[in-house]
């Protein structure tokens, strides 16, 4: 009986064994795959994430709005605007000029001469009124020639040589400038201005042509000893900005551009200058400069000056300088009368 009972234990012991034996061959191999699961998982999911990328705004900002010189239309008559036909200034052609030798300009100066057209004798510069041929300014008439392509433009910020043609873009940030940013009240938001909401508002400049006061003429003075004749051949013509401070008193001039004058000769003789004291028959423009009827100073010579300075350079008293001018005029003057002998 004991024995019986001795083996039964024993047999319990050995199934015990066993079970443990079978659970510890079976229980590593499930975990294991499970792990290898898990890992596999957590590998595919950090390569299958993407990185985190910035937001891009795909908005893109409104273009600030562009300046444009807003020239009159020109607008032609329907009718005949004149007692009597008028066909000579549609025949003008400028006579040409007359050849010179180099070897018979035996002297030669280059001057810069300054036009103020608040002077009476240069009141055609700023007549207001329109004819067929549109408005009668002499800015006016540059500007409308160029925007049309009759007349070429150069930078007078680079040189006064005519070396770098401008474009009616870069002649309207000259001439008028850029649209500015300007706070300014919210009326819609706050009609009374009690809140004093604001709100950003773009100012667009508008063109003036009352800001250009004055004009530059370069020109060359050569005595023709074959003709025995002083000579003023005008080289090129440049309006100037008037710059004012805040308060609006005057700062300064600047050359917006040089146009070439032999080359806008015909455009010239097409266009009437006004004459108060002729109304029967009206210089044209190329007249009135070949004739010399305007005023000007000197503002610059090649006369005793090595270093290529305007007057004002050196002169910096506003009286003087117009003394100094006159200096040169009359030492071009003497210099012409003593070549005679009376």
């Amino acid at each position: 009986m004991k024995s019986r009972i001795v083996r039964l234990c024993l047999l319990v012991v050995m199934l015990a064994f066993v079970g443990d034996a079978v659970y510890a061959q079976t229980k590593p191999r499930t975990s294991t795959k499970r792990k290898a699961s898990t890992t596999k998982k957590k590998s595919t999911t950090k390569n299958s994430a993407k990185p985190a990328q910035a937001v891009v705004d795909t908005v893109k900002p409104a273009p600030p709005p562009e300046v444009v010189i807003k020239l009159d239309t020109i607008r032609k008559s329907l009718r005949q605007d004149d007692a009597i036909e008028r066909n000579l200034v549609k025949d003008r052609t400028p006579l040409a000029y007359e050849h010179i030798r180099e070897d018979d300009a035996v002297y030669r100066q280059r001057l810069w001469r300054e036009i103020d057209v608040h002077e009476k004798m240069n009141l055609p510069f700023i007549y207001k009124a329109d004819g067929d041929n549109g408005n009668q300014r002499f800015i006016n008439i540059l500007l409308n020639a160029i925007k049309s392509g009759e007349l070429t433009a150069f930078d007078a910020s680079i040189d006064d040589r005519f070396t770098t043609p401008m474009t009616m873009k870069q002649i309207t940030k000259q001439l008028v400038g850029e649209p500015t940013s300007q706070v300014v009240p919210d009326w819609t938001k706050d009609p009374d201005g009690s809140k004093g909401i604001m709100k950003d508002s773009i100012i667009i400049p508008e063109y003036n042509p009352d800001i250009v006061e004055r004009f530059w003429i370069k020109e060359d003075v050569i005595f023709d000893k074959e003709s025995s004749r002083m000579y003023a051949r005008i080289l090129g013509i440049a309006p100037l900005k008037t710059i004012r401070n805040n308060d609006g008193s005057f700062r300064d001039v600047s050359p917006i551009f040089w146009v070439y004058y032999p080359e806008m000769r015909p455009l010239l003789a097409k266009y009437e200058a006004y004459n108060g004291k002729n109304y029967g028959a009206r210089l044209s423009w190329e007249e009135l400069f070949e004739s010399r009827m305007f005023s000007s100073r000197i503002i610059k010579s090649t006369i005793e000056n090595p270093y290529d300075q305007f007057i004002k350079n050196y002169v910096k008293d506003p009286i003087l300088r117009l003394l100094e001018g006159e200096n040169i005029k009359e030492k071009i003057f003497n210099y012409e009368q003593d070549l005679w002998s009376y």
